[in-house]
């Protein structure tokens, strides 16, 4: 369910708090744990560490960024390749065929 055009987007008050601290290419990210908050036109080229659970990933917040959420743009869960004993054999065959 969308938020109502009435409240408009939501963007957690720490975030707007060091967004007006820090310039848009500031080399630090502003770190934060609110993965549900909106993109705005106004955090365009800041940088944000966007929690995961386990560590921060650095998001640049890009124009066609806006509308989304924080969260969307830090994964929280890690791919693990599929195969097996099968696969090994085929990565192996191809890391030697790369090195000649």
């Amino acid at each position: 369910m969308t938020r109502s055009v009435k409240k408009g987007p939501y963007v957690h008050p720490s975030i707007v708090k060091h967004m007006s601290r820090t310039s848009p290419g500031a080399k630090t990210a502003i770190k934060t744990w609110a993965r549900d908050s909106t993109i705005t036109p106004e955090m365009v080229g800041y940088t944000f560490g966007v929690h995961n659970g386990k560590n921060f990933i650095d998001v640049k917040v890009m124009e066609d960024m806006v509308g989304h959420r924080l969260g969307e743009f830090s994964p929280t869960r890690k791919f693990v390749r599929h195969g097996g004993k099968m696969q090994k054999e085929i990565e192996q065959k191809a890391q030697e065929t790369a090195k000649e």
